[in-house]
């Protein structure tokens, strides 16, 4: 299956955190998107791999993604080498996007720099002929995304882009309170930390606002790149 977005994030629900409603507009418009995810976020105060597992896929359905995978890779500890490199690779390979969504480059959790530098490799790594991957069995061609965007997490980082998500951000903060265990629930008697509480769930939609009033909009999601955003003309500029 060929993907035109895939979003990837370090734990189950930074996709829908960062870019939940991008996501629910491009797939709106028509556009294929899936998810991977790097951990199953084992490591979280709150919760669980399974009921992390379980709140994923509920998340999934509600934006409506074609694949939602899990690389299972070491939350805390997976590393940005060639082992981790080659596997992810292959899920480039595999699903060929034309643009790749991921971590912030930096935030105050580890693990979302290093998500943010592993796909990056990854996806320039993926367009070298000289890389040899398989997948069942057969031999897989190069395909490097045309595109490596950003989303912004916990630090407010100054956006490259935003993208208008004014009629979809309703969507995001359902697909984002799939995730029960992880946000803001008064009968919890788990350990608070520093997303599960209300201030944190009320500052999603207050932050995609600020952006939103920012640009004349009522909601807006940010970007950073690595390069150059290039545009055809002035006017595609809103």
């Amino acid at each position: 299956m060929k993907l035109d977005i895939l979003a990837i994030g370090a734990h189950p629900d930074d996709v829908e955190l960062g870019c939940g409603a991008t996501i629910a507009k491009e797939i709106a418009k028509g556009k294929t998107v899936g998810i991977i995810d790097l951990t199953r976020g084992e490591l979280g105060t709150r919760g669980t791999a399974e009921t992390r597992e379980e709140e994923s896929k509920h998340s999934a359905d509600i934006l409506g993604v074609s694949v939602r995978e899990n690389m299972d890779f070491a939350d805390g500890f997976f590393m940005n080498d060639k082992t981790h490199q080659m596997a992810l690779i292959k899920k480039i390979r595999q699903y060929q996007p034309d643009i790749v969504l991921c971590n912030a480059v930096s935030d105050r959790h580890i693990d979302h720099g290093k998500g943010s530098k592993l796909v990056s490799d990854a996806c320039f790594l993926s367009g070298l002929i000289k890389i040899d991957t398989e997948h069942e069995g057969e031999l897989q061609q190069k395909w490097r995304p045309k595109h490596v965007y950003h989303y912004i997490q916990w630090k407010n980082l100054k956006p490259d882009f935003v993208v208008d998500v004014s009629d979809y951000i309703n969507t995001k903060m359902e697909a984002v309170l799939a995730f029960k265990t992880q946000f803001f629930n008064p009968a919890s008697s788990d350990p608070e930390t520093p997303i599960s509480s209300k201030n944190f769930t009320d500052s999603i939609k207050y932050r995609a606002r600020d952006l939103g009033r920012l640009v004349g909009v009522e909601y807006a999601e940010g970007f950073t790149v690595g390069r150059y955003v290039a545009v055809d003309s002035l006017y595609d500029l809103k």
